[in-house]
């Protein structure tokens, strides 16, 4: 099969944001808040009331977008999921910082793979999960892979 070719090598779209189904658009984004140090979006602070609640990253500008649904969460794994890279912790130290805030931890697969590999897979008070990976630092830290 012969791939499509266009007129220009432009890319045609980009993501605009990460939008997360919810019971509770408010207090889910609240909750990420906390997470991820993001903020409300310049003139339009989230509500109690709201049913979409949009927060941002101030340093890159990545938004997510929680929107209440009426049906809820499957027991069936999430199709799409977050990795986060603390900035300032370890991964340790931010599995820790989440549990305290209430996040609650589905897998401890720190070593899978080898010393220095793996991640710890959480999830949010309404179950979305996501995984906490090395930190930069940490990645930095690690001895050489072999060629």
């Amino acid at each position: 099969m012969t791939p499509v070719t266009y007129e220009s090598d432009r890319m045609t779209s980009f993501v605009s944001h990460t939008t997360i189904d919810c019971a509770n658009a408010y207090e889910l984004s609240e909750w990420w808040k906390q997470l991820l140090g993001y903020v409300d979006i310049d003139g339009d602070p989230n509500l109690p009331e709201h049913e979409e609640c949009m927060i941002r990253d101030p340093e890159s500008g990545h938004m997510l977008l929680f929107i209440e649904v009426p049906d809820s969460r499957s027991e069936k794994k999430n199709r799409i999921h977050l990795d986060l890279r603390p900035r300032d912790l370890t991964q340790a130290e931010e599995v820790e910082r989440l549990l305290g805030i209430g996040a609650t931890q589905v897998w401890d697969l720190r070593g899978k793979y080898g010393p220095g590999t793996g991640w710890v897979t959480l999830a949010d008070p309404e179950g979305n999960e996501f995984c906490i990976l090395l930190s930069e630092a940490e990645r930095a830290a690690l001895p050489a892979e072999p060629a």
